[in-house]
This record gives C-alpha cells, sequence and structure tokens, in this order.
C-alpha cells in the first residue's frame, strides 16, 4: 500500500523550496532546475512547470519598489545617471534571484495542491 501523507501548506512547502507532497524532499536539483523525482516520497516532479508565471510576479513586485525608490533618490538627492545605474541594476538583479526561486516553488506546490498543470488535467500522480 502507497504512504499517505498529511496535506502540506503549498505556501510553506514553496518558501522552503521543498517538495509539495512531503514536504521533506528537496524541490530543486541547483538553483532552478526542477528535480526529477523527490529524494523522500519519489513524487515525479519531471511534469511540473511554472512557467514564466513566477517571473511576471517578481517584475510586478521589484519593478514598482525599485522605480519608487529611484524616483524619490532622483528627487532628494540628485545624483549623475551613473550613479543610478551603480545602484539599481545590482538591486534588480539580487531582487530578482533572491525572489524567483521561492515564487516558482510557491506555484509549484499550488499547481500540486489543486492537481492542475498548464491544461487543466490532473498531474503529479
Amino acid at each position: 500500500m502507497a504512504e499517505t501523507f498529511p496535506p502540506q501548506s503549498p505556501f510553506a512547502t514553496g518558501l522552503r523550496c521543498r517538495c509539495p507532497r512531503c514536504g521533506t524532499g528537496r524541490l530543486f536539483d541547483g538553483y532552478l532546475k526542477i528535480a526529477a523525482t523527490c529524494e523522500y516520497c519519489d513524487l515525479d516532479l519531471k511534469a511540473s512547470d511554472s512557467g514564466d508565471g513566477p517571473a511576471v510576479f517578481v517584475i510586478f513586485i521589484i519593478g514598482p519598489i525599485i522605480t519608487g525608490l529611484a524616483l524619490w533618490v532622483e528627487t532628494a538627492f540628485g545624483p549623475p545617471l551613473w550613479l543610478h545605474a551603480v545602484l539599481w541594476i545590482p538591486a534588480i538583479l539580487g531582487g530578482a534571484m533572491l525572489l524567483l526561486r521561492p515564487f516558482k516553488a510557491v506555484l509549484i506546490a499550488l499547481q500540486y495542491r489543486h492537481r492542475s498543470g498548464d491544461t487543466g488535467s490532473k498531474t503529479f500522480d
């Protein structure tokens, strides 16, 4: 008989980048590459794909924050243009790298929780 696992919170497992079924195994095999299977519960993760969704969410979060900060710095201090590039390019890249992995994991966990993929068909099991 197959082992059953208690329901996991998609947000808790996603933010920890863990398997959406067991909450223990690693979801990623590398920085953004999804593992083929969970090392703990053997869940087939090959079918999971969050597409461009995480990148869109990250852009919608990072974009307004950095734009607001850049406008504030410009009006308060009036720095030269090169200083804006030195400040905001690393902030954008760092913020995107920091948020992309957990957002991707949360979206994959939500797909698992609601048993949907790109076509709306049942996936994962």
